[in-house]
C-alpha cells in the first residue's frame, strides 16, 4: 500500500511556524511517505535547510503555469505578493497557496495526500498508516454550518457549485473547511477535470477568473456529489485539532487552558498566524504539555503491563 504523503504550502513570513510545525510532525507523525514543503521561488533559500530523506521543498512554479508570474517583490499591498497574467486579474499569494495544493496532490507520486498549514502544531502521536490506499480517508463535513451571515464562506458556497456545473445551492450549507484535511489523488484529478468540463477553461484558469473560491470547498462538493468518488472518504464532523481563530494573541497560560480542553482524540492544534501569539509562546506551551503528559502515558502503560 501506497504511504500518505504530507503538503504544506507555506511562505517567508511563516518560516518559525514552519519550522515549528516540522519539529512536531517528527516528533509525533507516523507513517507517511514525504513531507513536501511548497513555498514561492523567492523563498527558496530560507526553506532549503529543511530538505532531508523525509522532507522536500518545492518551489511554486513547479504547479503553476508558465502564464501565472509573480509581480516583483516591491508591488506589494498589505505586505502580500500577487501573482499576474493576461488572462485573469492577479491572484495574491492566498489564492497561489490554493492553486499549488490541488497541482501537487494532481502531480506528485503519491495517491493520499494530508494538507497540514504552517500555524499546525502536533502535540500527540498520529499514525497514519490506516489512511494508506485503497483504504478511506476523513472527508470533513460540518453540516448546516454555512449561513447568510458568513459572508466569504457563503461565495465559497455558491462559486463551488458553478465551477463543478452543481444546482445553486441553498442555505444553511456544508463547510469543508478545516485543519488536518485529507485528500485523495484520482479525487483531485477528477475534480480538476470537471472544471474544466463545466467551464471551458483550463482549470487554474478558471479558479484565477473567479477569485472567491476555497479548494476545500471544491474538493468537499465534488465528492459529496459524486458517489464513486464519495465512497472513498468517511464522513467526519470535525478534525482531530484544537483550533484558535480569534485576533487577540494568547499568553502562555491561555495556551495551555486550549490545550488541556482538547479531546482524548485530538493530536494537534492551531493557533492562527494573523492572532499574533508568539512563536516562542507556543513552543513553550507544547514543551510544557509534553512534560506534563509523560508521567500520566506512563503510569497508563505500566497499568496496562500489570494486567498482561
Amino acid at each position: 500500500m501506497n504511504p500518505v504523503a504530507l503538503l504544506t504550502p507555506t511562505y517567508g513570513r511563516d518560516l518559525e511556524l514552519c519550522t515549528l510545525l516540522c519539529e512536531s510532525v517528527d516528533r509525533h507523525v507516523k507513517s507517511f511517505s514525504k513531507h513536501y514543503l511548497l513555498v514561492p521561488d523567492c523563498d527558496l533559500s530560507l526553506f532549503s535547510h529543511f530538505d532531508s530523506q523525509h522532507r522536500v521543498v518545492l518551489p511554486a512554479s513547479q504547479f503553476l503555469p508558465a502564464w501565472l508570474r509573480p509581480l516583483p517583490r516591491i508591488i506589494q499591498r498589505k505586505r502580500r505578493q500577487f501573482w499576474w497574467s493576461f488572462r485573469a486579474k492577479p491572484v495574491s499569494g492566498w489564492h497561489v497557496q490554493q492553486l499549488i495544493k490541488i497541482a501537487a496532490a494532481m502531480s506528485l507520486p503519491h495517491q493520499r495526500y494530508c494538507i497540514l498549514d504552517s500555524d499546525i502544531v502536533f502535540f500527540r502521536d498520529f499514525d497514519l498508516s490506516r489512511f494508506r490506499y485503497p483504504n478511506t480517508i476523513p472527508l470533513l463535513n460540518m453540516r448546516d454550518e454555512v449561513t447568510q451571515d458568513q459572508f466569504h464562506h457563503a461565495r465559497w458556497v455558491e462559486t463551488s457549485h458553478e465551477l463543478l456545473g452543481l444546482s445553486a445551492p441553498s442555505l444553511p450549507a456544508s463547510d469543508f473547511i478545516g485543519h488536518i484535511i485529507f485528500w485523495d489523488q484520482q479525487t483531485t484529478q477528477a475534480m480538476a477535470a470537471k472544471i474544466e468540463a463545466v467551464t471551458g477553461l483550463d482549470w487554474i484558469e478558471a479558479l484565477c477568473r473567479t477569485r472567491d473560491f476555497s479548494e476545500y470547498m471544491l474538493y468537499g462538493y465534488f465528492v459529496e456529489n459524486d458517489a464513486g468518488f464519495s465512497a472513498r472518504h468517511t464522513r467526519a464532523s470535525r478534525t482531530q485539532c484544537v483550533s484558535y481563530w480569534d485576533k487577540p494573541k494568547l499568553d502562555r497560560g491561555e495556551l495551555n487552558q486550549l490545550l488541556r480542553r482538547a479531546d482524548k482524540d485530538d493530536v494537534a492544534f492551531s493557533v492562527a498566524s494573523f492572532s499574533g501569539t508568539p512563536v516562542e509562546t507556543i513552543r513553550a506551551a507544547v514543551e510544557e504539555n509534553t512534560a506534563t503528559s509523560a508521567p500520566v502515558l506512563a503510569q497508563q502503560a505500566a497499568g496496562l503491563a500489570a494486567l498482561c
